[in-house]
């Protein structure tokens, strides 16, 4: 059993408020009694309604868009509650901003991936749980433990269950080859991959170039960790329909969604999206293309193995 903690308390900033009540609904315990908002001037202020001293406290909190009030919302909470004598403090961060920004691609480059980590050990935090890290070597950034989940069992599922024919998985870029082979392995059947190579001019600009693999007359799905302004999915879903395949569908861990992805998405190639919800989409981002699926029970079962201290690898 647990030995740092008599309770589990969840708390939830305001990026995550809709995850942290499934997985305490599926963890069966009542989210903690906690208010974050700003004073007149901007700056956040936090009421913590309730004793959290000695408990196994879980702070759920996505690092996405507005990022910078986010992370400073998750490391506010996280000082506050370690002057409260928590007894660990586990910063849960379904999607984990500025994850892009994890090495130096020109002289004098930030690698903020590594300063967030700074900062979130530096607030307090005793462990990560986080999931489809960007890099993978950001796990190495923490100078404490961090549980890495991985949400293409859940996308894997889905398409399990619909039992699409003909499919090959399409990998968006080079660098996510291992990534698609490890779900094409997790659907039924013998399911193919494919490759786009591409050439990428500018910063969220991309130039489709070739296909590596077949998709003539082929159901498709592309995947990737996150999608942000969906000009690299929809290029490609577009690239795909050109070289032959039937219906394209999409899927990514997190949906950033940002700027025009929408507009793109509404009138791209892409028959449906599904994204899971470590992101929380707001009501004007849910048209009918995207479906949401969520990672509520996986987090809600790493928790449970963390308070109990099990191993969380367990769950794949």
């Amino acid at each position: 059993m647990n030995t740092s903690g008599s309770e589990i308390k969840i708390l939830a900033g305001n990026s995550s408020k809709e995850l942290a009540k499934k997985i305490a609904d599926y963890i069966g315990v009542t989210l903690a009694d906690c208010e974050v908002g700003t004073f007149s001037d901007g700056e956040i202020c936090l009421n913590v309604n309730e004793t959290v001293r000695g408990c196994d406290v879980f702070v759920v909190q996505s690092t996405n868009s507005p990022v910078n009030d986010n992370l400073m919302e998750l490391l506010i909470m996280i000082d506050a509650l370690k002057r409260a004598s928590a007894g660990r403090i586990t910063a849960v961060i379904p999607y984990y901003g500025y994850a892009r920004q994890d090495r130096k691609a020109k002289a004098r480059d930030p690698i903020t991936a590594k300063l967030v980590a700074n900062l979130i050990t530096a607030a307090g935090a005793d462990r990560v749980l986080t999931m489809d890290l960007h890099a993978a070597q950001i796990q190495g950034y923490f100078d404490i433990p961090l549980d890495h989940l991985l949400g293409g069992t859940i996308l894997a599922n889905y398409f399990n269950e619909k039992g699409i024919e003909d499919l090959v998985v399409v990998s968006p870029d080079l660098g996510s080859v291992t990534r698609s082979r490890k779900f094409a392995n997790s659907l039924k059947g013998e399911v193919p991959i494919a490759i786009i190579d591409k050439r990428r001019p500018k910063a969220n600009v991309c130039e489709v170039m070739n296909i590596i693999g077949d998709v003539k007359g082929k159901n498709v799905i592309l995947l990737d960790d996150m999608i942000d302004t969906a000009g690299t999915i929809v290029n490609a879903a577009n690239a795909l329909k050109e070289f032959g395949a039937k219906d394209v569908y999409a899927c990514c861990t997190h949906g950033v969604l940002s700027g025009p992805a929408i507009e793109r998405i509404s009138n791209s190639a892409i028959t449906e999206l599904i994204v899971l919800d470590t992101i929380q989409l707001p009501e004007e981002k849910r048209i009918d293309k995207i479906k949401t699926m969520t990672v509520a029970p996986l987090f809600g079962d790493a928790i449970k193995k963390i308070f109990s201290n099990e191993s969380v690898s367990m769950l794949f």
